[in-house]
């Protein structure tokens, strides 16, 4: 089903152009000339990202939430990565939660810019994501391992991190459900 169309201007135009070429999933955000646009993952199974058009293109995607542990070491990583961010960046919100935002000049917003901001929020929230687990969720990661376990509960979900996980007497590897 094709959502509702929010083309008001050239780049709310352009966008909605953009996504039906690519059949990517969207609707209407809340917001005049918002677009929420949901991007297929590989780590993080999908990326939500707003993008609002107006005097120019807003960007922003959630990318993963307060960490509850390794505080500083997560946010280095993150300002490291920063600096590999084509136009965009890391952000955190009031609540430390993590988003991947940027503002582009509505003028020069082509379908080739737009596979480009799209690309690089992608990567953003999906290449690092299992890394920045890791660093800021460890301790509750070894607690669900420990609590899956001890219930015969499946560890499909956690078999990316086994290896930091298993302990000696946990069950081998199972087979896909």
């Amino acid at each position: 089903m094709t959502p509702e169309p929010v083309a008001t201007t050239d780049l709310a135009r352009t966008i909605e152009a953009f996504l039906a070429d690519n059949e990517l999933e969207w609707e209407a955000g809340a917001r005049d000339g918002e677009f929420v646009v949901t991007l297929p993952g590989e780590k993080k199974l999908r990326t939500v990202v707003s993008l609002v058009a107006g005097d120019d293109l807003s960007v922003s995607a959630f990318v993963i939430r307060n960490p509850d542990e390794n505080h500083e070491e997560f946010y280095r990583h993150l300002l490291r990565r920063n600096l590999r961010l084509p136009g965009l960046a890391y952000a955190v919100d009031g609540s430390g939660d993590v988003y991947v935002t940027g503002r582009v000049p509505a003028a020069g917003v082509d379908e080739a810019q737009l596979d480009q901001i799209l690309g690089v929020v992608l990567e953003a929230a999906d290449a690092p994501f299992n890394e920045l687990l890791v660093i800021g969720f460890l301790t509750s990661m070894h607690k669900e391992w420990a609590w899956r376990v001890s219930r015969g509960e499946s560890l499909r979900n956690l078999e990316a991190f086994r290896s930091i996980l298993q302990r000696d007497g946990d069950p081998g590897p199972e087979a896909p459900r």
